[in-house]
Formats: structure tokens, sequence, C-alpha cells
């Protein structure tokens, strides 16, 4: 039979607990049939789930005081555990919250959801999340223990959990590496940024057309401006939404990002906005940034460590972004002094606008597609790709030298 999971989420003023409880086992338990329609189970008895669950999760004090226990979202979906086969589970939300003056780091956890009346069972308890630790991510879980019967003295013992913290520092570090992180999965924002720098090195031609390359100096300052509007913009939502001071629908936001690679690709095939593109480049970040806000807010981080967070996740986010930017921009200057660079620009933004059409359609449709599919494969070859752009790049470029200094007669 599949086991019950619980995952811990430590923060400075509770803990975040996700309970997954597989459903066939939870009917025994319950006395009420739950396997027969799922997908209505949570309307029709969402308030007696949430009354059990809170009778059988039951935190206390290290001296015994009980913790506050609040359920949040039940949600059915389907699940798999080595050896067991598919099957569907109840997935409740959890928010404990340890008296005043209590920590929220060291508790006696009293749980026997589903344990106390099918004695074969057993639950595995893991720390997800721990901010003081560093572990803000995407980590494997550390389990801390299991929930069992005690067949001797036929009790359902609790687990007592106490975990250490290194403080602000680590929890900056984690931050760091976060941001990092999200912006090394997020091919969209980077795509979004690389796109509109395509066009940067190059003045406005004849008939609203891209012309010639500007020159190092000009091409240099228009790239630094695109960059520093796109950060200033994300910036400014990235700590309004974290503090919940401005929030959009999900899915919204994720379609807004995909529109924003659709228009940059339009503008580096043909100018849209010429002279305006750090304008662009800040709206859009407004954009991006509410997607980079509700990783924060996931975090439930009261002020001092949010404020922590907001720095340490920006400045990872930054440093990301000024690393890709490094290894891509020389060769796209070097590109954009040769006659290979209209095919280059072309060929980059038809890519990224089929990209983001397929993206548009996803997001829309909570559908994937097989060209979604296909572009977060090439994402995981970007370091071949980039190393193809250096050797084009190069190649152009000295053959661009050559021709240019063989003499006319």
């Amino acid at each position: 039979m599949p086991n019950s999971v619980v995952l811990l989420d430590l923060h400075p003023g509770g803990v975040a607990a996700e309970v997954q409880l597989p459903l066939g086992q939870l009917e025994i338990a319950f006395g009420q049939n739950l396997t027969q329609q799922p997908e209505t189970l949570v309307q029709r008895l969402g308030p007696e789930l949430r009354a059990y669950i809170q009778q059988h999760v039951r935190p206390e004090t290290p001296d015994g005081q009980p913790w506050a226990v609040a359920v949040r979202e039940l949600r059915i979906q389907n699940a798999e555990q080595t050896a067991t086969g598919p099957y569907q589970e109840l997935t409740a939300q959890l928010w404990l919250t340890p008296p005043a003056g209590a920590t929220a780091r060291a508790f006696t956890f009293k749980y026997d959801v589903i344990v106390h009346q099918l004695v074969t069972h057993v639950a595995l308890v893991s720390v997800r999340r721990d901010w003081e630790v560093g572990r803000v991510g995407t980590e494997r879980p550390i389990d801390v223990g299991v929930v069992r019967l005690d067949v001797v003295n036929n009790v359902v013992p609790p687990l007592f959990i106490s975990q250490a913290g290194d403080g602000w520092w680590a929890g900056f570090r984690g931050m760091v590496g976060l941001g990092v992180r999200h912006i090394a999965e997020g091919t969209d924002h980077l795509l979004f940024l690389l796109v509109l720098l395509l066009p940067a090195p190059l003045l406005l031609g004849k008939g609203e057309r891209w012309g010639r390359f500007g020159g190092t100096r000009y091409s240099v300052r228009r790239l630094l401006l695109v960059v520093s509007a796109f950060t200033l913009g994300h910036s400014v939502t990235l700590l309004a939404g974290a503090l919940g001071w401005l929030r959009l629908p999900g899915q919204l936001v994720e379609v807004l990002i995909a529109v924003s690679i659709l228009v940059s690709a339009v503008h580096a095939v043909r100018p849209l906005f010429p002279g305006r593109e750090g304008w662009v480049a800040a709206g859009f970040g407004l954009v991006h940034g509410l997607a980079f806000a509700s990783t924060l807010a996931e975090l439930n981080l009261p002020a001092g460590p949010m404020a922590v967070s907001i720095l340490g996740f920006n400045l990872g986010i930054e440093l990301m972004q000024l690393f890709v930017i490094a290894l891509t921009v020389p060769w796209l200057l070097l590109l954009s002094q040769t006659p290979s660079y209209p095919a280059v620009r072309m060929a980059g933004a038809v890519a990224a606008g089929v990209a983001a059409l397929a993206w548009i359609a996803e997001r829309i449709s909570a559908h994937a597609n097989p060209l979604t599919a296909l572009v977060a494969r090439l994402a995981q070859h970007a370091p071949w790709l980039l190393a193809m752009l250096a050797v084009a790049a190069v190649v152009s470029f000295q053959r661009q030298r050559r021709t240019a200094a063989q003499p006319l007669f």
C-alpha cells in the first residue's frame, strides 16, 4: 500500500505542512466513501475532512503547549510511489502556528491521520524547505522520521522534530542561489531579454528597417540601457509582489511573459519601437517581476527575513542575467559587423516567435504541446548553442576582415 507523506516547510513564524494522503487508505480511516467521484470530494466533504485532519494533527511545544492548526487548501491529485502503481491522493495544505514566544524549529509532532485505524499504515515525514539553513529551492527533502504504530504498546508515538538553524546569512545565501537557478531554468525570461538585444547594435535604416552596425560605443550604450531598464522594471514588481502590494493571476502573468517574447521577436525582425527599447524592457520587466515575486510569496516569511530574501533573490537574478549576457553579447557584437548578421537576427527572432506562440497556446489552454517540449529540450543544450554562436561569430568576422583587406585591383 502507498504511504502517507508529510512535507514540512520551516519558517520563522510557523510551519507549512503538505500532507499527502492515499485516498483508498484514507477512506478506511475516515469511514465514508471517498473513492467514488473523487473529483467532487472536496466540494462534498471539505468541512468534514478539514475537521478530521485537525483532529489528528496536533503539534505541541516540547513542554506540551498546543500549536494552532489551520487546514487551508484541499485537492485531489494523481500520485505514484515505488512498487505501488498509480493511485489518487488527497493533498492538504496546513499552517501550524506555535504559541507566542515558542520556536517553530523544535516541536513534538503528534500525528495519526489514517494510522489510528489502519495499523499497517506509515507516514513519512520530511523537511522540504528551511529558510534558516538556506533550503529554499527544489532540493531533495530531508527525512526526519516515520510515524507508525508501536505494536508492543498499541500506541502511535509522536515524532520529535528539532532543526538547528544557521540564521539570516544562510537564508540570504539560499535566496541568492534560488535567484540564480530561477533564471538559469527560466528560458522564457532569458529569451525575452536576449531577443530584445538582437537589434540593439544596429542603426535604424531606410524604410523603417534595421540598418548597419552602429559602432561599439553605440551598441554597448544601448545594451546597457535595455538590461538596466529590464532590471529596474522587474525589481519594482518583485518588491511589490513579494510584499503583497500587487498581485495578478498566475496564468495571466505567464501568458503576458510569452506575449513579451513575441513582441520582442517581431521588433527584432522589423522596428516596432526604435529608440524606445528601454521603455519596453522596463514595461515588460514589470510583468516578469510578478512571476519572480510568486516564488517569494510562497515562503510565508515575516518582514525581516522577507527583506533579506528579496535582496538575495534579486541579486541572484541579476548575477545570472549578467553571466548569460557576458557570454552572449560579445558574439552578437562581432556578428553584427558582418553580412551574416541579418540572417542570424532573423533566425533568432523567428525561433523566439514560434516558441512564444507555443507558450501562449500552452498557458491559455493549460495543455502542453510538442513545440514547448522541443523548446525545453533545446534549452538543455544551451552551452552547445552558445558555442555554435561563438564559432559562427569568429568565422564570419575573420572572413569579413579578410574581404575588407583584399585589394580592389
